[in-house]
């Protein structure tokens, strides 16, 4: 009787292993192949990738490294993979998105280990695909900050980018972002996606002021992911720079209000402050 032959043995590296962001499904054939036959995988939490790996049928060590991972941990790591195959995986979606596995990969590229990538689900590109919203270019900017001002701040500092911004958001925090949106980028189309590649997955476009009575009337639940589109620049006569101006003046100053307005349309914000200053006048 002939005996089934042996699976070939991985070369030592790391093999960065994205993972589904819901739909089991969406696990690559690759990534099921290179999970099964490593030596050990490195995880966020060894409860998550444990479930995933007893669905898939995989049974693995498992090799905890997460944002407190010390540098001891990733030396370890990295002094294994001179001799073993080690995959890093993230608890859902693509490796290094809002996690701290850059670190690691930094530490296997200076030590001159391989560095092998399986690419697969991400949430901020479906999400992007989904929102029908300009992709030529677009910034990921992680999660928005949860304090009043540090977002405010945030926001401000993206708002002149003539790029969709994706972030990641949770559902206690969305009105407040939406309403910041409203208030510091006037005009912005803006959409939600959540529950991406799940039964009641959602991807809802619209002013932030509209989404911000949608989710109020229908709470949101569930991992978002939050788009806001570029300033668009229009054509003379196809904006009204005076609405906008006075809707921004309702509470902010008209210096502070050029600006938004400005940042929002592509407007001179020169012109725009001295129109301010007239309408405030009048």
């Amino acid at each position: 009787m002939t005996s089934a032959a042996e699976p070939e043995k991985l070369s030592p590296g790391l093999y960065i292993a994205a993972t589904p962001i819901g739909n089991l499904g969406d696990i690559t054939l690759r990534a099921k192949d290179i999970l099964a036959r490593c030596d050990a995988i490195a995880c966020e939490d060894t409860r998550v990738t444990g479930k995933l790996l007893k669905l898939l049928g995989i049974s693995n060590r498992l090799w905890r490294y997460d944002d407190h991972a010390s540098e001891a941990d990733r030396a370890n790591l990295v002094a294994a993979m001179q001799h073993q195959a080690i995959a890093l995986v993230s608890d859902a979606g693509m490796p290094l998105v809002s996690d701290p596995g850059y670190r690691l990969v930094r530490a296997a590229r200076e030590a001159g280990v391989t560095v092998t990538g399986l690419p697969g689900a991400s949430a901020p590109l479906l999400a992007l695909a989904l929102s029908g919203l300009p992709s030529d270019r677009f910034l990921f900017a992680g999660f928005l900050p949860a304090k009043d001002q540090a977002r405010a701040a945030m926001l401000d500092e993206l708002a002149g980018l003539r790029s969709t911004l994706i972030f990641f958001e949770t559902a206690p925090r969305l009105a407040k972002s939406l309403a910041a949106i409203a208030a510091q980028m006037p005009g912005r189309e803006v959409a939600v996606a959540r529950e991406l590649t799940k039964m009641h997955e959602e991807c809802r476009s619209g002013s932030a002021e509209e989404l911000i009575a949608h989710y109020t009337a229908h709470p949101p639940r569930g991992e978002i992911v939050l788009l806001i589109g570029p300033p668009v620049a229009p054509e003379a006569g196809a904006i009204d720079a005076d609405a906008l101006l006075l809707a921004a003046m309702e509470h902010d100053k008209p210096s502070q209000a050029a600006g938004q307005v400005a940042k929002a349309t592509g407007l001179d914000r020169r012109t725009l402050y001295a129109r301010a200053m007239e309408l405030k006048g009048a």
